[in-house]
């Protein structure tokens, strides 16, 4: 397959996630929809490590799956503390985190 298939499934993937993170409201579908915007890059780097015969873009691909799972982390561990503490899980209702 030529590598402009692809970067069109990749920025598919992207303008999904971005729209995603940009019009919800709750957390986890925007961890969620973060994580496809991630996917896509992934996508990306790994089409053109194939397309260059190197192997610095599948390189690139695992640290960003590495902050993938950080982030995931993250902001599970952000949410539960939220529910726990009974308070809003709307993204535009929480004040409770600024410094």
């Amino acid at each position: 397959m030529a590598i402009g298939w692809y970067l069109v499934v990749s920025a598919l993937i992207f303008c999904i996630g971005a729209g995603g993170v940009l019009t919800r409201r709750n957390p986890l579908v925007i961890l969620l929809c973060l994580e496809l915007m991630l996917n896509a890059a992934n996508l990306a780097l790994v089409a053109f490590a194939r397309m260059h015969g190197g192997e610095d873009g599948q390189i690139f691909a695992l640290i960003v799956m590495v902050v993938a799972a950080c982030e995931v982390t993250v902001g599970l561990g952000l949410i539960v503390a939220l529910y726990r503490r009974r308070l809003p899980i709307d993204v535009d209702e929480l004040h409770e985190l600024q410094g």
